[in-house]
This record gives structure tokens, C-alpha cells and sequence, in this order.
């Protein structure tokens, strides 16, 4: 065969393979034409010009993961903390993610770090560890606008760890053994107070309830002894009704007597002087002392009219009335 047919047919076949690009889906490549730009291709087969166009620059334009490494940081407090995070972010436009910026995620790294120190810096140390929601927020946010020139769309920001350093760490362990220790002392104060107050106000109730006793028991016994004093009260009216009565029907038949029996002045000389003998028995009775005055007189005539009683003979005459005054 004639060596320049060969060489033909070899750069034929060179050129037909070379103007044929099959591109993955997700994938995009940037064709430049003699130095420039002339067009991007997307998924599928595409047809480029041998020997002229050529694939400058092919990139995923699915989501990926950037590894930032930790970065030493100042807060507004002047503590120092070491930070890292993973940023998720994608390529939007292949075009400015190529022509725009030189080396692409290396301008991302450092633009994260940067970003990372500028707001690590306007929050003390105690906020950095509360508001880590809020920063990965506003670093979104900020890495989103700085790199929509770069064709590339920021999805997600994660701080990973906040570490301070030794000597921080040292006092912060410190500070919160200090507090622990005061939350103790404060719950076993409130403990101790209200142990206190329970006790307090159990013996108070306690008192309460025993005034109150005392009360109802001191209103029982003045109503029982005014139910005493008016029973006994009652019995002595009683009695005196009962005596009065008795006395009256006495002297209702000693009146009878004396107007049909001739023996009835003996026999209420007889009753008077029994009922002076059983006086004097019961002042005798008594626990005190006593002196009782006699008039001889008013007893011998008594007894005088008592034996002339006796001595007639007379007995059944006196039974007679005695029964009769009972």
C-alpha cells in the first residue's frame, strides 16, 4: 500500500475518533477554538472539530463536599480556638467556574477559612459553642454571594469543632466545676429552707390544732357543768316544790286535826320537837363546826306535852295523827 494513502487514511480515522466526545450525564466539558472559548458541552454524544477544537476544562456539576481544615481563630474576647467545617456546594455555570477563577477550590478553601476567622471574631467564646446554628447560617449566606461570580452555589455549612486551647480548656473545666459546686450549695440551701419552713409550719399547724382542742374542750366542760349546774339547779327546785308541797299538805291536815282531835296539840307539840331532834342530827353530820342554842323552856314544854301524851295512854289517838301528818 502506498504510505501516504496509509498516512492519510491514519489522520482520517485520528480526525473522525477526535470530533466525537460522548459526555457522562452530570458532566459538562469547555471546547475552545484556536485559544478560545466556543462552547460547553452537556450530556451525550456532541461532534467537535478535529484538530481545532479541543476540551479545556470538564467538571461534575453534581453536589460535593469541601474538607476545610482546621484554622486557629480570636474571638472578640481575645481566647484562641481552633475551627474546621465541610462546606456543600456545586458548579452552576462550567464557564465562570473555569474562566472566572484560577484554581477553584483552592479559592474556596481560603475564602471559607477567611470567612470563618471574620465571624469567629465578632462573637465571644461562650457564643461560639450556643450560636452554632446562627454562624453556619450567616456562613452560608456570606459563601453563597462571594461565590456566585465563580458560577458555583453554596448549599450547606457545617462547623465541625470548636476547640480552645489547653490553657482555656484547663479554666473552663474549672469554672465549670465552680459552678456545679455553687448550683449544689444553692440546691442543698433551698433543700435545708425548706425543711425549715415544712417544720415551721408543721408546728404551727400543730399548735393550731391543739389550741383548738384545748378550745373545744374547755367549751364541753362549761357546757356540761352548766348542764350540771342547771340540772342540780332543777333537782333543788324540785325538791323545794316537793317540800313545799309536802309541807303544805302537813299543815292542811295538821289544821284538820286540831279542829276535830282534842289530843292534836300534843301531838304537833310531839312533831315539832322530832323535827327539831333530826335538825340538830344533820348540823351534827356536817364536816364543820357548829354551835346550836337549845331553849329550855320551848323542850320541856315539848316534852311535857309529849309525856302527857304517853302517860293517858292515848297511843292509838297519837298513831292516828302521826299517820295522818306522814
Amino acid at each position: 500500500m502506498n504510505p501516504l494513502i496509509f498516512v492519510l487514511l491514519a489522520f482520517g480515522g485520528a480526525g473522525v475518533f477526535g470530533s466525537v466526545k460522548i459526555v457522562n450525564e452530570k458532566n459538562q466539558y469547555l471546547i475552545e477554538s484556536l485559544g478560545s472559548y466556543k462552547k460547553t458541552l452537556g450530556p451525550g454524544l456532541n461532534f467537535v472539530t478535529p484538530f481545532i477544537d479541543k476540551v479545556v476544562y470538564h467538571e461534575t456539576t453534581r453536589e460535593k463536599v469541601l474538607d476545610v481544615p482546621a484554622q486557629s481563630c480570636i474571638t472578640r474576647d481575645n481566647v484562641s480556638i481552633s475551627v474546621d467545617a465541610v462546606v456543600y456546594w456545586r458548579i452552576v455555570d462550567m464557564y465562570k467556574a473555569y474562566y472566572k477563577v484560577e484554581s477553584l477550590q483552592s479559592a474556596m478553601v481560603n475564602l471559607v477559612l477567611t470567612q470563618i476567622r471574620s465571624e469567629m471574631g465578632k462573637l465571644e467564646l461562650d457564643e461560639t459553642f450556643t450560636a452554632r446554628t446562627e454562624i453556619n447560617e450567616l456562613l452560608l449566606r456570606e459563601l453563597d454571594i462571594s461565590t456566585d461570580p465563580w458560577g458555583v452555589k453554596v448549599t450547606r455549612v457545617e462547623l465541625r469543632d470548636i476547640m480552645p486551647s489547653k490553657a482555656v480548656q484547663d479554666s473552663m473545666e474549672l469554672q465549670m466545676a465552680a459552678e456545679r459546686q455553687k448550683r449544689a450549695s444553692i440546691l442543698t440551701s433551698e433543700g435545708e429552707r425548706q425543711s425549715a419552713i415544712n417544720s415551721a409550719q408543721g408546728r404551727a399547724e400543730s399548735q393550731v390544732l391543739e389550741a383548738k382542742a384545748q378550745k373545744q374542750a374547755a367549751i364541753l366542760r362549761a357546757e356540761a357543768e352548766k348542764e350540771a349546774i342547771v340540772m342540780r339547779a332543777e333537782a333543788e327546785r324540785q325538791e323545794a316544790i316537793l317540800r313545799a308541797q309536802a309541807s303544805a299538805q302537813a299543815t292542811q291536815i295538821v289544821a284538820q286535826q286540831l279542829q276535830t282531835s282534842p289530843n292534836a296539840p300534843e301531838a304537833l307539840q310531839f312533831i315539832l320537837a322530832q323535827e327539831y331532834l333530826e335538825m340538830g342530827q344533820t348540823i351534827g353530820k356536817s364536816g364543820s363546826s357548829k354551835v346550836m342554842f337549845l331553849d329550855p323552856n320551848s323542850m320541856m314544854s315539848t316534852l311535857e306535852g309529849m309525856k302527857s301524851v304517853i302517860g293517858n295512854g292515848d297511843m292509838a289517838s297519837l298513831k292516828s295523827s302521826l299517820n295522818k301528818l306522814s
